[in-house]
């Protein structure tokens, strides 16, 4: 896997794999819908993250579990852009998590430094300009349809090299319309259109090197996701709930560092930032460590402490 030390513009560089933080400003997102839906609590939320170790925290106002219908763009803008503003000027390194180009473009306006679509510029053909005319880091993710169909798309024949080989077409379709291949990172779309009966997602992970080729760095986020609570099933068949997988989510994330991901994306932010500095350490032999301490969890780059969200937000 390219390795996690690449570098993107506007994003915290740690020379290890960045833990990315899940605020869903939804009443409806698959684990967590609804919790953060309040403004103020969702800032609040993307702090204690912050605090808990996250590199990095990714806002979104659309659920994109399977079955969802989408949300017109209006609510979408209201429900992130104040988050998003409040995070960054609190000294959070904020992601948007949108397949709309103008959500993308008021979030990157009101601090926000990456963007991340689910879509990979399929849901609307002007995201491509608009990230090439910001300069904004670009995750960029398999996506074969909307919400309310993916499922029935999910149908391979060889999971990881399709799946690889729509990537490439994807990237070098949005590099013609002028992205620089330096800001993107590629995600392989765990959960979206990969179904867990099938194990897809766990043929992707396993043959991650296949993606090596592309020369750009990986997004794992398979936090809480389906395949991880079918594999845990009971003896009567019930899959896991997705609240009770975050010790799988945690042997994910250990998995992926090891392999040389960029980041992953997680709800439960402390053990997965642990897991990453152990891997790190593990990986250079202690080399980076002083005096055997690794990086304090939860610094934010510019030392700003969390605190609570101003009124009126």
């Amino acid at each position: 896997m390219v390795s996690p030390h690449c570098d993107l513009p506007g994003l915290p560089a740690k020379g290890r794999c960045l833990v990315m933080g899940v605020v869903n400003v939804t009443p409806d997102s698959f684990s967590d819908g609804g919790e953060w839906f309040d403004r103020g609590r969702a800032v609040e939320h993307g702090l204690r993250l912050a605090a808990d170790g996250a590199d990095l925290v990714d806002v979104g106002g659309e659920s994109t579990r399977p079955g969802a219908q989408r949300v017109p763009e209006e609510e979408e803008l209201r429900r992130t852009v104040p988050v998003v503003r409040e995070l960054a000027r609190q000294g959070v390194p904020v992601s948007i998590d949108t397949m709309r180009s103008r959500v993308a473009d008021q979030a990157v306006q009101a601090g926000a430094v990456l963007v991340n679509d689910v879509s990979g510029g399929l849901a609307d053909p002007s995201m491509a300009r608009m990230v090439a005319d910001t300069g904004v880091a670009y995750v960029l993710m398999h996506w074969r349809g909307h919400s309310n169909d993916m499922e029935k798309r999910a149908v391979y024949a060889d999971v990881a090299g399709e799946v690889h080989d729509e990537l490439r077409m994807r990237m070098e379709s949005v590099v013609g319309e002028g992205v620089d291949p330096g800001q993107i990172v590629l995600d392989p779309g765990l959960g979206f259109a990969k179904r867990p009966e099938h194990a897809h997602n766990w043929r992707l992970l396993a043959h991650l090197d296949r993606f090596d080729d592309l020369g750009r760095p990986l997004l794992i986020a398979g936090s809480r996701k389906r395949f991880l609570g079918r594999l845990l099933a009971d003896e009567h068949g019930a899959d896991r709930p997705f609240t009770e997988s975050d010790d799988a989510t945690l042997a994910l994330t250990t998995l992926s560092a090891a392999a040389g991901a960029w980041a992953v994306r997680v709800h439960d932010v402390r053990p997965n930032a642990d897991a990453v500095r152990v891997a790190a350490a593990w990986q250079d032999g202690g080399a980076s460590l002083k005096a055997g301490r690794g990086e304090p969890v939860g610094s934010l780059e510019n030392g700003a402490a969390p605190t609570e969200p101003r009124s009126g937000l």
